[in-house]
């Protein structure tokens, strides 16, 4: 998948930054630059941290022409309606064409610069325009949020979401119903000794508590975790009741 993200005369060396890292945040590594009004790749390393790799392909241009010469499909990002007829995308619809057409050969995404957006002679190069549904009232987007809206649609395209989370350090199987019933009668042996029962009936309570144990479900670790927390309860209680002290609530 052969993506490039296109900055058309950008102004800021921050949002250049902050498109580096969001193309290092979702494993894409091309970024060309058109007329940028400043570059410097030690300064942007230095606010988007280990993004070398990306930094050293990134590609300089004085016409948007030459930056998009070898692609095989342009899609161009604004905020702004226009009254000439265009092929209008929203950002999924368009990741999932971009995503196809990358098997052709590289495919582009453009953004315009931060104050003006794309300039519709711009726009005249792109098979397929996104404007990303915003408020009306407020629609325009910093240029870093904007290209991470669209990496992040194109990641979703390229299967990321199927991705496996990352297990735990220490797996654990699920509670049996042994050790339940043994956090139960702790649970409520804890709360007898804290008087909470004192008010309270004390089988509608336990159920209740059942009810939320039986929801999640706990795994040995967790239900031992729980188990434990209740005896030192029990614990504390006694040793107050040995020491004489009577604590008020």
């Amino acid at each position: 998948m052969s993506v490039l993200v296109v900055l058309h005369e950008p102004q800021d060396l921050v949002n250049i930054a902050h498109v580096v890292r969001a193309l290092k945040n979702f494993g894409f590594r091309d970024l060309r630059l058109v007329s940028p009004r400043e570059y410097d790749a030690h300064r942007i390393e230095g606010i988007a941290h280990q993004t070398q790799d990306v930094l050293a392909r990134v590609a300089r241009y004085e016409r948007l022409e030459e930056a998009l010469a070898d692609c095989v499909h342009v899609v161009g990002c604004t905020a702004r309606p226009r009254s000439a007829k265009r092929n209008l995308q929203r950002p999924r619809e368009a990741a999932a064409e971009l995503f196809a057409c990358s098997e052709g050969g590289p495919v582009a995404l453009l953004f315009g610069r931060e104050d003006k957006g794309l300039p519709n002679a711009a726009l005249d190069l792109c098979h397929r325009v996104v404007t990303i549904p915003t408020d009306p009232s407020y629609a325009s987007l910093q240029l870093g949020h904007a290209v991470v809206l669209m990496l992040y649609e194109l990641a979703l395209a390229r299967g990321d979401a199927a991705r496996p989370f990352k297990p735990p350090r220490r797996e654990a199987p699920p509670a049996k119903a042994e050790d339940l019933q043994r956090l139960f009668a702790d649970a409520e042996a804890a709360l007898e000794v804290i008087e909470f029962f004192k008010t309270r009936q004390a089988e509608s309570v336990m159920r209740t508590i059942r009810e939320i144990v039986h929801r999640t479900p706990l795994d040995e670790r967790e239900a031992k975790l729980l188990r434990a927390i209740a005896i030192e309860v029990v614990k504390y209680g006694e040793r107050l009741a040995r020491s004489g002290i009577h604590v008020d609530r």
